[in-house]
C-alpha cells in the first residue's frame, strides 16, 4: 500500500540537506530535554520538604496543645483551691459551732 508514492512504515527522509541533520536534531532535542528537566523540581525533594513541613507543623501544633491544657489544668486547679479553701472554712465553722454548743449544753446540764 503506498501514500504520497511512499510504502506504509517506511521512515521519512528528515536529512534536511545535511547527512548529520538528524543526530543533530537529537542532540538538540536531548538538550532542551535535559535543560527542562534540570529546571524541574525533584519529586523527592519535594517530598522531603513536604515531610518536614508536616513535622514542624505537628510540633507547633503538639506544643499548642500542650500550653491549653497547662492553662486549663493551672485554672482548674486555681478555681478548686478557691471552692477548697471555702469548703474547708465552713466546716471547720460548722465544727467550731458544734463544739461550742456541745460545751455550753454540758455547761447547763452541769449546772442543774
Amino acid at each position: 500500500m503506498l501514500i504520497d508514492d511512499n510504502p506504509i512504515g517506511v521512515a521519512l527522509n528528515r536529512n534536511l540537506g545535511s547527512p548529520v541533520a538528524p543526530r543533530e536534531a537529537v542532540e538538540a532535542e536531548l538538550t532542551r530535554l535535559i535543560e527542562r528537566r534540570s529546571r524541574q523540581k525533584d519529586p523527592d525533594d519535594e517530598h522531603e520538604l513536604w515531610k518536614a513541613s508536616v513535622r514542624r507543623y505537628n510540633l507547633m501544633r503538639s506544643e499548642e496543645r500542650k500550653a491549653q491544657w497547662h492553662e486549663y489544668h493551672a485554672s482548674q486547679a486555681a478555681r478548686l483551691r478557691v471552692l477548697m479553701d471555702a469548703l474547708i472554712a465552713r466546716h471547720e465553722r460548722e465544727a467550731e459551732r458544734l463544739m461550742s454548743r456541745d460545751s455550753h449544753e454540758q455547761n447547763e446540764r452541769k449546772e442543774a
